[in-house]
């Protein structure tokens, strides 16, 4: 029923910037992204709540930002400061809820509909 495309990766050397965008079949979803690394776990990287909370992996706080488009159904991720540890393949989700009407922002379990990736790559 939903459908995700994640779009804007690239190749960028340390300290640049990218901006990775998510366009959703449908609206009023709770969305995230996340990444994975080879050889690693998927991680979330950061979410958004439709109150407008947002929140960040330690990792990556200061450095990406995340915002959504609701008229576009058009998840945002900015990132600046590339390192070359935020090498991955970047995959957006979302969820048409929450488990028990609470927010897990980052929670892998918490979404059940996820895109294809789009590849970040940062070298240094």
């Amino acid at each position: 029923q939903v459908q995700l495309v994640e779009s804007g990766g690239g190749s960028v050397q340390a300290g640049g910037s990218l901006r990775l965008s998510c366009a959703a079949s449908v609206s009023r979803l709770y969305m995230a992204w996340f990444r994975q690394a080879p050889g690693k776990e998927r991680e979330g990287v950061a979410a958004i709540h439709s109150d407008g909370r947002t929140s960040y992996a330690n990792s990556v706080k200061g450095r990406f930002t995340i915002s959504q488009d609701n008229a576009k159904n058009t998840l945002y991720l900015q990132m600046n400061s590339l390192k070359p540890e935020d090498t991955a393949m970047y995959y957006c989700a979302a969820s048409v809820s929450m488990p028990s009407m609470v927010w897990v922002p980052l929670a892998r379990y918490a979404y059940n509909y996820w895109g294809q990736g789009t590849q970040v790559t940062v070298s240094s």
